[in-house]
């Protein structure tokens, strides 16, 4: 492939990934070109070329774009060697229903985590800030840490000498910071997340690993503030490493195709 044809490539990958992570409200132009850092003259003109081949839809009456049904096809395909939420599922409702808080299931992608299954527990006061195709840097929320923790250090280094945490996530996301948390992740075996991406909304994950013994995917609590009290934590670590556990084991089994 030429240069110029995989700078192309490039930029549309870029703009399905921002569409995916806003596709169930939808997203303007200008949305996409503000969360791409392209000008919006070509985020139009790969979108109007996307929309021909059927890859995103716009909604002619409020002009959002959304993934379209292309999309949809080639996923229903692709799932059959790629698709591990089937696996993920029950895991996922055990802690909802067991805690009581929201539970999650992400997949590592490059160098971000992005959020494949949500179900929430019966506890009634809810966190947003995960949601099913949220994407976040490794190193951001607990998914992102405990992935991250469990990499080997020279990945760690090259990650944190690579990513600027702090320009969007704040001080908190430092070199420094990051470090001093894979250190208490890697001691408990899980990762906390103390309202560090929205005040008061806290986070614990568990990583799931695949064959090569890599971190490739991680099961998430997440809640407000008071229901991840130090005196809780065990409890609910405890919860999420037996899940990540039998998880691992399942998605070891002879017919699973690793996506990694």
């Amino acid at each position: 492939m030429s240069a110029p044809n995989a700078h192309l490539v490039g930029r549309v990958g870029t703009v399905l990934r921002a569409l995916s992570a806003t596709n169930e409200t939808g997203a303007a132009t200008s949305d996409l070109a503000r969360a791409t850092g392209l000008p919006r003259p070509t985020v139009h003109r790969l979108l109007s070329s996307l929309a021909e081949e059927g890859f995103v839809d716009r909604d002619q009456r409020t002009g959002q774009w959304f993934l379209g049904p292309e999309l949809y096809l080639l996923g229903q395909t692709a799932g059959a060697r790629y698709d591990v939420t089937h696996h993920a599922r029950a895991s996922v409702h055990r802690l909802a229903a067991k805690t009581g808080e929201s539970a999650f299931f992400s997949a590592l992608r490059g160098s971000e985590t992005v959020c494949l299954l949500r179900e929430d527990g019966d506890f009634p006061i809810r966190s947003f800030v995960l949601y099913e195709g949220a994407r976040f840097p490794l190193g951001v929320v607990s998914a992102g840490l405990v992935i991250l923790a469990f990499l080997d250090d020279a990945e760690i280094d090259a990650h944190l000498e690579s990513t600027d945490l702090t320009g969007r996530w704040g001080p908190s996301h430092s070199p420094e910071a990051v470090r001093t948390r894979i250190a208490r992740t890697r001691r408990d075996g899980y990762a906390v997340n103390p309202g560090l991406v929205v005040e008061g909304s806290w986070g614990m994950a568990a990583a799931v690993f695949d064959r090569a013994g890599k971190p490739a995917w991680a099961l998430t609590l997440t809640g407000i503030e008071p229901r991840f009290r130090p005196e809780r934590q065990p409890e609910l670590g405890a919860l999420l490493l037996h899940e990540a556990h039998a998880l691992t084991r399942a998605l070891d089994a002879p017919n699973h195709q690793s996506p990694r």
